[in-house]
């Protein structure tokens, strides 16, 4: 578990006024890493505070990382984060410690030469993701999902047990504002004898939020739960775009393929663990009746300190909402501390086969959805699979996603005592 430290003070202030702003995702206090372009030079690192992006790689050239040791150095000077992330908490918490103390209103400022305003980057993947993984770790989602399907029996008897996912393409993760073409494959109405090729007509979203792996196993050595959290860089939003009508043909009996595999999207911006630990608190507790997790999935601290007071958000903005100059339409909010799964169980998990998790590595909790009507994740619980449409303001009607539609997801973490902090926007708008 990660403790509080100087760079959580809520009485600390940058000498970045945007920074300064109580509704902005960026203070001081959170530093996220993320990866930019400007212009048409090669990607750079950077880390995000206010409306500027701080350029590490200039920091490190111009000495203002000095005594930070050469592994560090050379990690600034990467093209992504994945140098970065294998080099461990220690570090990380080196360098978060330096940039708070470079960018702090008490600074001589100096680190200003280093700053180039957010508006004129193009923001990157985080990282070369060689594997992703996408887990169901919000029983809301999974009893809701089951509901439709098997109404006399929604939760599957493996669910409380083990943490369920499936192996993602890595290839199709795109950064937030990269459009996403409606992908065409195989649909079977239940009254057709046979299937047909075309566009999805149930295309959806899924509200989720992502962890990327830091130093990572070796092949064949299990991560403990206890140790699980040292392997967590930190956390960003990720759609997990779905067609639904191909995902209801293909997915018997091996689980989703094409109907997830045509586009991912992640917010550009790494919220770093140590950045979160003013949000962390107890997990949802289990039903009465269920069963603890097995011993190699649970540990004590992670029971009362591995939840992450995350709130989400999922807005619409329509082409019809563009052109009258209407704002996005807020479908739903949920909180990550309703998750079943903790994310120590899922890395836990993931390794403990033996499977080796590599920095950069990235894993996904699945929808996450709460209780109540207006907490769910995805349009598929919201309309109910279609039959309950949702209508928005000015009368438009959605059971899924029509061309032109954009979602917009956001995460913010809020607790008394701390600065709030956010994780910018993950942004897709769907073309034909």
């Amino acid at each position: 578990m990660i403790s509080l430290n100087a760079t959580h003070d809520p009485a600390l202030r940058s000498f970045v006024e945007s920074a300064n702003r109580p509704d902005h995702d960026f203070p001081i206090q959170n530093l996220p890493f993320g990866v930019f372009r400007r212009g048409g030079a090669e990607p750079r690192i950077g880390v995000a505070i206010g409306d500027e992006v701080l350029d590490l790689a200039a920091a490190a050239e111009r000495e203002f990382l000095a005594g930070l040791g050469d592994a560090i150095h050379q990690a600034c000077r990467a093209d992504a984060l994945n140098p970065l992330m294998a080099l461990g908490a220690e570090a990380w918490s080196a360098l978060r410690s330096r940039l708070s103390t470079m960018l702090s209103a008490g600074s001589d400022h100096a680190a200003a030469t280093t700053l180039i305003p957010l508006g004129e980057v193009a923001l990157a993947l985080p990282a070369r993701v060689g594997d992703y993984t996408d887990f169901y770790a919000s029983i809301h989602h999974a009893t809701q999902i089951g509901a439709m399907l098997r109404p006399e029996n929604p939760l599957l008897p493996n669910y409380k047990w083990v943490p369920i996912g499936y192996h993602g393409r890595a290839s199709s993760l795109v950064p937030s504002d990269t459009p996403v073409h409606r992908p065409a494959g195989q649909l079977k109405d239940d009254a057709a004898p046979a299937p047909v090729f075309g566009p999805s007509r149930a295309l959806d979203y899924e509200c989720e939020v992502a962890l990327f792996i830091g130093p990572g196993n070796a092949l064949g050595v299990p991560i403990p739960i206890d140790r699980a959290g040292s392997h967590l860089f930190g956390l960003c939003l990720l759609n997990d775009w779905s067609a639904r009508d191909i995902q209801r043909w293909e997915y018997q009996p091996l689980g989703p393929f094409l109907s997830k595999s045509f586009a991912t999207t992640l917010s550009p911006w790494v919220v770093t663990a140590e950045a979160l630990a003013p949000f962390r608190g107890p997990v949802l507790p289990r039903g009465q009746g269920d069963p603890a997790p097995l011993p190699y999935l649970l540990d004590p601290i992670d029971q009362t300190h591995g939840g992450f007071d995350v709130s989400l958000e999922v807005w619409l903005h329509t082409d019809a909402m563009r052109r009258s100059n209407r704002p996005p339409a807020r479908l739903s909010a949920c909180s990550f501390l309703q998750m079943y799964w903790t994310l120590a169980q899922i890395i836990a998990h993931h390794a403990s086969n033996g499977c080796n998790l590599r920095p950069g590595d990235l894993l996904a909790s699945g929808t996450v959805s709460g209780p109540t009507e207006d907490s769910r994740g995805c349009l598929l619980e919201l309309t109910w699979r279609g039959t309950r449409p949702v209508t928005l303001p000015g009368g438009e009607v959605r059971r899924f996603l029509e061309d032109g539609d954009e979602v917009i997801l956001q995460g913010h973490c809020r607790r008394d005592g701390a600065v709030p902090i956010g994780f910018g926007e993950c942004r897709g708008r769907i073309l034909p």
